[in-house]
């Protein structure tokens, strides 16, 4: 089993922010292996399916979902619509060789049942957390409340990464309100493909940067 301090969890601040790429570029950065613990929404074979299309990743490195809804809406409904209860005891983190990256559904506040929120759960994996955001209009409401959130739990985060298009602005302003680094913007990328973010990894340095903060998590 991989130790604590090679495993990473990726949340967003909102749906839709970014999540699955910004996972898929640090799986093939870090050499790690992807869980998803709750898919909702299978159209497409989901985010795993995506994640090994874009990186072409042998079957071992994609773990299969704890559970894996067929609606895409919150996993508390999804799983009253697919009459298919989610058991919070199922959501341990698996054995894994080497590094993981742990991608969650949704953002901070979503619901996983009707008692559990998605933030509990962090609390409960107590994992290192990389939060994604949009790099544009309206990040700095969103990715400012996640982590006051965030910081409320005394859970750790590693910093951020913003998704999008470059910003003059934001990226400082986020760091001064809210007292984490932005690690990483990853910009549009056209084609999207394993060899354009292996090359945004590699230009923005990437390794050595993760390399000091998952030892730091350690000590």
């Amino acid at each position: 089993m991989t130790s604590p301090s090679r495993r990473i969890v990726v949340c967003g601040t909102d749906t839709d922010v970014g999540k699955t790429v910004v996972s898929a570029w640090l799986v093939q950065g870090l050499e790690a292996s992807y869980w998803k613990p709750i898919q909702s929404g299978l159209d497409g074979g989901g985010d795993r399916e995506r994640v090994r299309n874009l990186l072409d990743l042998p079957a071992q490195r994609l773990l299969p979902e704890a559970f894996a809804f067929s609606q895409p809406v919150s996993p508390h409904w999804a799983a009253e619509l697919d009459q298919s209860p989610l058991v919070p005891e199922q959501l341990n983190l698996p054995a894994c060789d080497g590094a993981l990256v742990v991608e969650t559904a949704g953002g901070l506040m979503v619901p996983l049942t009707r008692q559990l929120l998605q933030i509990d759960q962090l609390q409960h994996w107590g994992l290192p957390i990389v939060l994604v955001a949009r790099s544009g209009l309206g990040t700095l409401n969103h990715t400012l409340l996640s982590l006051e959130a965030l910081r409320h739990r005394n859970l750790p985060v590693l910093g951020l990464i913003l998704n999008g298009p470059h910003h003059s602005d934001n990226p400082t302003t986020l760091e001064t309100f809210g007292g984490i680094p932005v690690l990483a913007q990853l910009p549009p990328l056209n084609p999207l493909n394993r060899e354009a973010l292996q090359q945004q990894w590699h230009d923005q340095r990437l390794s050595p940067k993760f390399q000091e903060l998952l030892d730091r998590t350690s000590r």
